[in-house]
């Protein structure tokens, strides 16, 4: 493989990733689910592992419409082991809020106390749709209160 076709799979795979964290804020989530495998998988930072793209659609559908997020994703390293393989993983820092809240003049709505830092631990694979995420894993690894 040549150094260009690696920088390109990097290219496709931290677009997955950052498409993700616009989807998912922007309640986007069939289009979140699309990101996936046909049977790919997403285990939630509770734990619980939800396979192909009606499950993780379904999933995030089930979240208060009021609910708005923002997620700043950073680190992103794309480790490329084949022309049809790459893993990578990701920080993330997610600001919440409610959308229900009045805005505070210009300044937008109140966000949570609680913001969370955490990351995706990614595989990737080349599908005839081109490159998805065959598994996530989203965890937290910090917060503040």
């Amino acid at each position: 493989m040549t150094e260009q076709e690696a920088l390109s799979i990097e290219r496709a795979c931290s677009r997955l990733i950052l498409d993700f964290a616009f989807f998912s804020d922007w309640q986007e989530y069939e289009s979140l689910a699309a990101l996936f495998t046909p049977q790919g998988r997403l285990t939630r930072p509770s734990g619980e592992t939800l396979t192909g793209r009606d499950a993780i659609a379904g999933s995030y559908r089930g979240k208060a419409s009021t609910r708005i997020t923002r997620h700043i994703c950073t680190n992103i390293r794309i480790a490329v082991e084949s022309s049809e393989r790459a893993r990578g993983l990701t920080y993330a820092i997610v600001y919440g809020a409610d959308s229900s809240q009045k805005p505070a003049e210009h300044f937008g709505i109140p966000a949570d106390a609680r913001q969370l830092v955490g990351e995706f631990e990614d595989e990737f694979a080349m599908t005839s749709e081109g490159w998805r995420i065959e598994s996530r894993i989203a965890r937290f690894t910090m917060f503040t209160a």
